[in-house]
């Protein structure tokens, strides 16, 4: 899909070219070109293994192409320097283990570090950020706690709140809602929903697909390290698409709260025996 045809009109700062990734002798992405739209709440879906994970994380620098590039507005991220990349974009792996032995006021104040510099250290205006952070995941109560005494969630919640801290125009998140009771899945992704209203770009893997629909003002399924589709929810989102990718025999209805396409897989009948 070429960037003029991407929604919104605007080019596009993040994009690949000829992109290809591996972990180790197995190739998971060959020779992708791929463009993140500018100011959409993009969303990447598809079965296991299919190298949504790869992609966010090359997209951040985070991992070296075995061939091709990563462009952000027209360099290659792999020979910027790291702190540009930091105040430009973030990223939220899936399951983060470190900052056990930090407080989550700690924890969350390394969102910050991109910002300082020899000539601007930690200020007001440090404390003002971090604080809000921490209150739009409602821990700011937990402020002083260490992150090792709080529950996966909570600590999911954490670094979510690290990432709203380093105030990045581009966020990528992997599986955010990891170890969330629904309540939080929805209560962090409404979170997400207000960063696209303020005009932040956004690129989000989510397995729940119909989560993934009802957020996504833009949508891309992978099947086997490549793009199957890309485009609207109500545009790309059908029985043969959802049964092609994924294997699932299903309907698709109108979700009654967002107009959204929702997947109800079918009974297999035969499958549980009684």
């Amino acid at each position: 899909m070429s960037l003029e045809q991407l929604p919104g009109g605007q080019p596009a700062r993040l994009v690949t070219r000829n992109l290809s990734l591996s972990w180790g002798s197995k190739r998971i992405i060959s020779e992708m070109d791929f463009a993140l739209p500018q100011g959409e709440f993009t969303v990447i879906i598809g079965p296991n293994g299919c190298g949504k994970s790869t992609l966010l994380r090359a997209l951040s620098r985070g991992m070296t192409p075995s061939g091709g590039e990563v462009l952000l507005d027209g360099k290659n991220i792999q020979q910027e320097k790291p702190r540009q990349i930091a105040r430009e974009l973030a990223l939220l792996t899936q399951g983060p283990t470190t900052g056990d032995a930090l407080t989550v006021y700690d924890l969350v104040a390394r969102g910050r570090y991109p910002h300082q510099t020899f000539f601007r250290q930690w200020s007001a205006e440090d404390e003002r950020v971090v604080a809000q952070a921490l209150q739009a995941v409602d821990l700011l109560p937990l402020a002083q706690r260490m992150v090792a005494e709080l529950s996966g969630g909570q600590r999911q919640r954490v670094w979510f709140a690290m990432t709203l801290a380093q105030q990045t125009p581009i966020v990528l998140l992997d599986e955010p809602t990891t170890y969330l009771d629904i309540a939080h899945q929805i209560e962090l992704l409404d979170l997400c929903e207000q960063l696209h209203q303020q005009g932040k770009t956004l690129a989000l893997v989510l397995h729940d697909l119909n989560l993934a629909l009802r957020y996504a003002s833009w949508l891309v399924m992978m099947k086997e390290g490549a793009i199957y589709a890309q485009g609207l929810p109500q545009q790309i989102v059908t029985e043969n698409s959802i049964n092609e990718v994924f294997g699932l025999s299903c309907r698709i209805i109108s979700d009654p709260e967002s107009g959204k396409p929702l997947i109800i897989p079918r009974y297999q009948r035969g499958i549980i025996q009684k």
